[in-house]
């Protein structure tokens, strides 16, 4: 178990690095990651800017999509597998459910912060309903949807890894389970740190995003 330790994990990440296994390793686990924010921004905001909007939606929803929310995404595991006829479609699953809800959230939440008045002046000015999604609610809400998509990307990051333990052949939770298998702990090690590093650089990006979009005025 020495080669848990900071050193022999550094040296064995380098050489990873080196070789191209890390690409090998994280090009499978970005796609999956990817696919299933994808589709939880594609349900996601549509329902948030919903609820958002309408008292009637919004009571409609809150009991089951709060049931919903509660459910471990990975206790989805075992529907999935029966559900989709591979493996990789299955995690994507996976990673939406778990992405689904921060994203739906934080789009309501967002919506519901408007200010009435900027809907009256788009009315009075001839704006009819979708040049007022496209013009005055999505502008308003984009760093409600970024910030929603990054804490959903820590939750969906979190899931990836043990639903990658079942069934597939590549990927970083792959690459764990197989560096266990073989006893190579400095390279479990290793992606241990590849794991941390990715995730700290996706969210770093979203972050950055987030501050890109974001129409309130930033202290000096």
């Amino acid at each position: 178990f020495a080669d848990f330790a900071p050193a022999p994990a550094f040296a064995r990440l380098v050489e990873l690095f080196a070789n191209g296994y890390v690409w090998d390793a994280s090009a499978p686990s970005l796609a999956r990651i990817g696919l299933g924010l994808l589709w939880a921004v594609v349900i996601g905001v549509p329902v948030g800017v919903a609820v958002g909007l309408y008292a009637s939606v919004r009571e409609i929803s809150h009991v089951p999509f709060q049931f919903l929310r509660m459910i471990s995404p990975l206790s989805w595991m075992p529907i999935a597998v029966i559900a989709f006829a591979t493996w990789d479609v299955a995690i994507i699953f996976l990673v939406a459910v778990a992405a689904v809800w921060p994203i739906l959230f934080s789009t309501a939440a967002g919506v519901r912060r408007i200010d009435p008045a900027w809907f009256k002046v788009a009315r009075n000015l001839g704006a009819r309903p979708l040049h007022i999604l496209t013009t005055v609610i999505l502008p308003s809400i984009a760093p409600d949807i970024l910030t929603g998509i990054r804490l959903a990307l820590g939750v969906a990051w979190i899931v990836l890894v043990p639903a990658e333990y079942l069934g597939v052949t590549s990927g970083l939770g792959y690459a764990i389970n197989d560096a266990r298998d073989t006893l190579e702990y400095d390279r479990l090690a290793a992606i241990v740190l590849l794991i941390g590093i990715i995730g700290f650089l996706l969210d770093f990006a979203l972050q950055h995003l987030i501050q890109r979009f974001s129409w309130v005025r930033q202290d000096a």
